[in-house]
């Protein structure tokens, strides 16, 4: 009675078990994409690429993922949730073997668009739009935008614990010891035993073939006006965020201040650390002004830090501004999942949750190439610039278009017009 009470504590009272097991996978997965999002600029620069093969290798991932998302968006429906999760999970244990045992540029380009490596500091993996499917069916719609706020507070705390992981090879061996290469594969084979760990975890949820008379899942349609122009903003605002993906992020303080992996790794840290702080604000803010108005309010402080970036002369000022975007850059993400899942009808959330996923996937593939050659050609920083002025187009434009479209829950019923099926 005493164990049930603390998860009471930790999650939303309407919670399932489910939720539980999702928010555990989210973790251990997170864990890996921390450490190999510092590792891999390090380790592929050791095999001896450059910045632009570094952002070609990013943009394999982050495009492989939008297409294994998008299919899944189309024919997920067939299958059940938990059987597509354990599915990517497997994938994701191929991933890390793949990376630990190839060393040739085209073959790892391959590894990258096939197979589930993240190299942002969020999830933009096949399994984040699965995930939010499952998590909207394990809570009450009052208790959604808090179970979320949970969510990405385990997955940006336990991606923190991964950054710093990251630190711990240098820390040991140093960063000239002859074995690094193969501590760096190891760690890529670890990145693959916890794929499966978390297949087994998914193995135990009880989301399995829709119940008897629950609503299957199906495609978008009285809300595909709403999913459709969320889905177009959205996209801006990844692309923007492909350019400072957190691998490009750590090649530029390697390069412009000489920081060691184990100091980038601590620094990211600490602005996982402090995001985490956000969302639980995040919570409170929004129940207040509002998911739109704290996306937007919050997002637009942040771009001012990341477009002051190259501007900065001295180091100390690069590590406030990047702890201050950390505190502020984050708000916009569980509020933003909250808001997709309650304008939809429930049938159509696990078809919302990936087409509006893809996009974002998609564009933000387009980034770190373009960021990659950036930082080759110039070390000033210009894909942080044009990073900060993009994401606050994108932040204009959803408040101009969705300040009047609001949940029922925030006292207003989204128009009619994107409610009622086409005939």
């Amino acid at each position: 009675m005493r164990d049930a009470g603390a998860v009471v504590r930790i999650l939303p009272i309407s919670a399932s078990p489910d939720a539980v097991l999702i928010l555990a996978a989210r973790g251990s997965r997170a864990v890996a994409d921390g450490c190999v999002s510092v590792v891999l600029p390090a380790y592929l620069l050791l095999l001896g690429f450059d910045a632009v093969s570094v952002g070609l290798l990013t943009t394999a991932t982050l495009l492989g993922s939008a297409v294994l998302t998008l299919l899944v968006g189309f024919a997920g429906g067939s299958f059940a949730l938990r059987t597509l999760l354990v599915a990517a999970s497997l994938l994701m244990a191929a991933t890390g073997l793949g990376f630990a045992t190839v060393e040739a540029f085209w073959p790892l380009l391959v590894i990258a668009f096939v197979g589930t490596l993240n190299p942002s500091a969020g999830d933009v993996s096949v399994f984040l739009p699965l995930e939010h499917a499952v998590l909207s069916k394990t809570v009450a719609d009052r208790d959604r935008t808090a179970l979320f706020a949970r969510y990405s507070i385990v997955g940006t705390l336990c991606g923190a614990l991964g950054t710093l992981l990251a630190a711990v090879p240098d820390m040991v061996f140093g960063t000239a010891a002859p074995q690094r290469l193969a501590v760096f594969q190891t760690i890529f084979l670890l990145y693959g035993v916890i794929g499966a760990v978390a297949g087994l975890i998914y193995r135990r949820l009880a989301v399995g073939a829709p119940a008897a008379g629950a609503a299957p899942p199906v495609p978008l349609g009285p809300s595909r006006g709403i999913v459709l122009r969320l889905a177009a903003l959205f996209s801006i605002d990844a692309f923007a965020g492909g350019l400072v993906v957190q691998s490009l992020l750590a090649l530029w303080l390697f390069d412009s201040y000489a920081f060691s992996v184990a100091g980038t790794a601590q620094l990211f840290f600490w602005t996982q650390v402090f995001a985490s702080i956000s969302f639980l604000l995040a919570v409170r803010i929004a129940a207040r002004i509002g998911l739109v108005a704290t996306m937007v309010f919050s997002h637009i402080p942040a771009n001012l830090c990341l477009i002051a970036l190259p501007f900065a002369q001295d180091l100390w000022l690069v590590v406030a501004l990047l702890l201050a975007r950390g505190l502020l850059s984050q708000m916009d993400v569980p509020t933003r999942t909250s808001y997709v899942m309650a304008v939809v009808t429930p049938p159509e959330r696990p078809a919302a949750a990936s087409l509006t996923a893809v996009p974002r996937s998609l564009a933000s593939a387009l980034g770190p190439s373009l960021g990659g050659y950036l930082l080759a050609i110039s070390g000033f920083g210009w894909p942080f610039v044009a990073a900060g002025v993009l994401k606050t187009v994108y932040d204009l434009a959803l408040l101009v278009m969705f300040r009047n479209v609001r949940p029922p829950e925030e006292g207003a019923a989204v128009p009619p017009a994107d409610r009622v099926p086409k005939t």
